[in-house]
């Protein structure tokens, strides 16, 4: 799928929840597509250090260190010249992991059938946390299947998703 279609506008897991990742993702994603990756997941949080805003990136054939370095380098400089945040942070680029979050409609498709985490922003039929497998992606919801029982869950209500073990392939 090219990642400049249509589906591409569809919402990102975090960016309505956090006004500065909705930000980055628009300065950040241009830059990624030019540079061959696919902006995965991007986190702003609080830890024990300060802030950091972290970026997942992919590509096929998996990423580099040189990818990471590049990016960092260059958005950093995007970031310092246009972030409207007084908050101080530390980036880090990455590669996203065995772990990898699912953040886009078409990431939910691309691994269907997968076991997944996912913690909604409310509860959904009195829970926050379901762990299972994807299952049943549509276009504004998806399916989550534990103990044989689904779940569906709106897209806009995920908070976090993440794969829960490696690719097969």
């Amino acid at each position: 799928m090219d990642p400049r279609d249509g589906e591409r506008t569809l919402p990102v897991v975090g960016v309505a929840a956090n006004p500065v990742v909705g930000q980055v993702w628009r300065l950040a994603e241009p830059l990624c597509l030019s540079e061959g990756l696919e902006l995965v997941h991007i986190e702003f949080q609080r830890e024990q250090g300060g802030r950091t805003l972290r970026l997942y990136l992919d590509k096929p054939g998996g990423i580099t260190l040189d990818d990471c370095a590049a990016v960092s380098r260059q958005l950093g400089d995007i970031l310092d010249a246009t972030l409207e945040t007084q908050a101080p942070y530390r980036l880090e680029v990455s590669s996203p992991g065995l772990k990898r979050p699912l953040g886009r409609l078409e990431d939910f498709r691309r691994y269907g059938g997968r076991r997944v985490k996912i913690r909604t922003r409310q509860a959904v039929e009195g829970r926050k946390n379901f762990t299972g497998t994807l299952a049943g992606v549509g276009d504004v919801d998806m399916g989550i299947e534990s103990n044989g029982k689904e779940t569906r869950i709106a897209f806009t209500d995920i908070a976090k998703a993440q794969l829960l073990e490696p690719d097969p392939d």
